[in-house]
């Protein structure tokens, strides 16, 4: 063999083994997902019950070899202590430093509302497991890198007028909404209706979400005469209406969005967090499809505290994550890569999926990116501090 070729073919097996070594590192290299939310505060046990979803579903793709030729899954969490600043900041450092290829929301519609620009000017796909708000999809973008498995406030809005009428008789409703963004969404959602009943609201009132007294709104609502409250509001503003209607001595029936699901509402609210009926999109109570049954399994063998489906909670947290980790990534494998552009029409091009809370058939398309509709929910309350669904004595 001559110099040239010697050297010809010592060059080309650096290259081709240098190749090798980079393809293999690019292998390895893990596919980092993103969440944001509130992992302190009153709705910390709501931050923690998502990330246990997702890490369950994670730990499943994992350990059926990943995706993209064995590259695993890695989740990177942000506290976003349900403000929308830090949201956005944590967002940023998300996209841009960690290079996540798709980021969870968490659960304050506020919070998701301030995100949803960035994602999609950044082109990066977000995917929401908990927060309802109705703009939250429809934002405008075209086109739109924002997904969601979870409520939508409209459609739960008009659900919740339909379930206190047939519970409750209900006849003259009283709104008590928080004042921010999402109290916002369902109070539209909720006056739109009653107008396609041909009914109005008795009254309408808002609260801060710091407040610690409610009496003078509710009052407002007694006097203007409320048969039914409903409400919307996150844990703490929450149990305050409840704390408020028991120094009031009204006993009225209360119909709620989720929010007392999200952490301590027993805790807070007292004996009568049992009167709030709310809704859910998932309960680990009765009789499991085979999917439950292995998620309560993989549950209680990943975390000691779960003992059983009373410790799976909120529910809603860990399913919604659940079922949208294992469909995001089916998303990245439709996409063959983390291009956040691919991995959006990965979504759109999904045909179906076997999972918790229902069996999806093309989840999302072009025009709709919310996986679950109205037929998917269900109405619970706090019994013996276990969220169970309406009418279940177990």
């Amino acid at each position: 063999m001559s110099r040239f070729s010697r050297r010809t073919f010592v060059r080309s097996s650096l290259a081709l083994a240098c190749a090798t070594l980079g393809f293999a590192a690019q292998a390895a290299e893990p596919i980092k997902i993103g969440l944001i939310t509130a992992l302190s505060g009153q709705s910390a046990l709501a931050g923690e019950a998502i990330t246990r979803g997702m890490q369950v579903a994670i730990d499943e793709i994992n350990a059926q070899g990943g995706l993209l030729g064995g590259r695993k899954l890695e989740l990177v969490r942000r506290d976003d202590e349900a403000n929308p600043a830090k949201g956005v900041t944590a967002a940023r450092e998300l996209i841009y430093k960690e290079k996540a290829a798709v980021i969870f929301g968490g659960l304050d519609t506020p919070v998701s509302m301030a995100i949803v620009p960035l994602m999609n000017q950044a082109k990066v796909p977000f995917m929401g497991p908990w927060a309802a708000g109705t703009p939250i999809i429809r934002n405008g973008a075209n086109p739109n890198y924002v997904f969601r498995v979870s409520a939508v406030d409209e459609q739960v809005d008009a659900g919740m007028v339909d379930y206190a009428q047939k519970t409750f008789k209900s006849a003259r409703f009283g709104l008590i909404m928080v004042n921010n963004p999402w109290g916002e969404s369902n109070q539209k959602g909720i006056v739109a209706a009653l107008a396609a009943k041909g009914m109005k609201p008795a009254g309408s009132e808002k609260f801060d979400d710091t407040a610690v007294d409610v009496v003078p709104q509710l009052t407002r609502l007694k006097e203007a005469g409320a048969d039914t409250l409903l409400l919307v509001g996150n844990v703490g503003p929450s149990a305050q209406v409840v704390k408020s209607l028991d120094r009031m001595g009204w006993k009225v029936p209360i119909v709620s969005h989720w929010g007392p699901a999200g952490g301590r509402f027993t805790e807070l609210a007292g004996p009568n967090a049992k009167t709030v009926h709310f809704v859910q999109t998932y309960s680990f109570f009765g009789k499991q499809s085979p999917v439950g049954e292995k998620v309560i399994a993989e549950m209680k063998a990943k975390y000691p505290d779960v003992k059983g489906p009373e410790n799976i909670t909120p529910a809603v947290g860990v399913a919604n994550a659940y079922d949208a980790m294992h469909l995001t990534a089916l998303a990245i494998a439709k996409a063959g890569s983390t291009d956040g552009d691919a991995i959006r029409q990965g979504f759109e091009q999904i045909d179906g999926y076997d999972g918790l809370i229902k069996s999806y058939k093309h989840p999302f398309t072009p025009t709709q990116h919310d996986a679950l509709g109205a037929q998917d929910y269900i109405w619970a309350q706090f019994i013996d501090n276990r969220i169970l669904p309406v009418g279940m004595d177990k």
